[in-house]
């Protein structure tokens, strides 16, 4: 077992024991990243969903179906790519049987960083996209606008990292603007493809 690999399993399970905000309180279980240890690519989103808090895995709900689809047609393999959040935790809001999505708020961000900056340490990528507004205000600051930089390369902290928007924006968009959403999303993605060392 390479080095990043266990030194990525000791992070996971020190993670599953994460108290730093009230988030694991009401969340399933702790929801960490996945991939390979020396990916050349991250992926970076805001927090698991409801799926994903169910099964313990980053994308795999339907966020995760449209972002499979998007790195297909962009030409990146998602078995290359580690993907991960910026939020460890899910956070919701119940509305009777239902776990609704609730944005979460930069004490969540914090909290969680230094689980993102393990793994960013630790797998070592060449380059990085953040998905969503979240994501990119964790590693490039408050001031973040995605409408600003989206699909743009900007260089940070020696590496190249492409923002662009969370694949459930697509989601909850209208249906007449959802395949001109995913091209964009597409779009965006090609450019991160075109880092590839």
């Amino acid at each position: 077992m390479e080095t990043a690999e266990i030194g990525l399993d000791a992070l996971r399970r020190e993670a599953t024991h994460c108290t730093a905000c009230e988030l694991y309180e009401s969340a399933t279980q702790t929801v960490f990243g996945e991939g390979p240890p020396a990916a050349w690519l991250m992926l970076v989103g805001e927090q698991p969903g409801d799926k994903e808090d169910v099964a313990g895995k980053p994308f795999v709900g339907p966020a995760g179906r449209v972002l499979d689809t998007a790195l297909e047609r962009a030409g990146i393999d998602r078995g290359e790519v580690y993907i991960t959040s910026a939020v460890k935790h899910f956070r919701f809001e119940q509305r009777g049987n239902r776990r609704l999505h609730k944005t979460p708020g930069v004490m969540h961000i914090r909290a969680c960083r230094p689980w993102l900056d393990g793994e960013l340490r630790l797998v070592r990528p060449a380059a990085l996209a953040t998905l969503g507004a979240v994501a990119g205000k964790s590693l490039l600051g408050p001031s973040f606008r995605i409408s600003q930089v989206r699909g743009e390369v900007i260089e940070w902290e020696g590496r190249r990292l492409v923002p662009t928007v969370h694949p459930s924006a697509i989601l909850r968009g209208p249906p007449e603007a959802r395949d001109e959403a995913l091209d964009a999303l597409v779009s965006d993605l090609r450019v991160v493809a075109g880092l590839r060392c």
